[in-house]
């Protein structure tokens, strides 16, 4: 079985519902033979990156960059995994107010760093959660979970 680390970090209520859709997509009734391993930024680990095939990353935008929960993640795990994780597919979702290239960035820049693949576009959401927005956060979790199935 494949694992699928989903790392967020969701302190308002958009942000949680964008994890909410990327979720109902990655477990989608489809989509079999993938684990389903989601983490708060804070609380996930080397160990789950290790452990993990694959990723998805979500975020707000805060000041024009990053959560630091999630930058705090990266400054965890970058060194310990940066040779053992290369190739392997990563998307993600980012949640602002009005500027969010600054924070899609950075996470880009990072994971270039460790080689991984970026494997579905990045579900960029300034304002609103709606309905096509959702649509996107759920084929986001669908698209990464399906690659994994074995």
């Amino acid at each position: 079985m494949s694992t699928l680390l989903i790392v967020h970090h969701t302190p308002s209520p958009a942000t949680r519902e964008l994890l909410e859709a990327v979720l109902a997509g990655a477990r989608d009734p489809e989509i079999t033979g993938v684990d389903i391993v989601v983490r708060p930024a804070l609380a996930a680990t080397v160990a789950d990156m290790f452990d993990a095939d694959g990723y998805i990353f979500g975020t707000p935008a805060n000041f024009g960059y990053m959560s630091g929960a999630l930058k705090h993640f990266f400054d965890t795990v970058y060194y310990p995994v940066l040779d053992y994780v290369a190739n392997r597919p990563y998307g993600l979702w980012v949640h602002g107010n009005d500027d969010i290239a600054g924070a899609v960035s950075s996470v880009g820049r990072i994971a270039g760093g460790l080689s991984l693949v970026r494997s579905a576009d990045v579900v960029e959401v300034t304002g609103f959660v709606d309905g096509v927005v959702r649509q996107k956060a759920y084929d986001l979790g669908g698209t990464l979970a399906a690659l994994l199935m074995k």
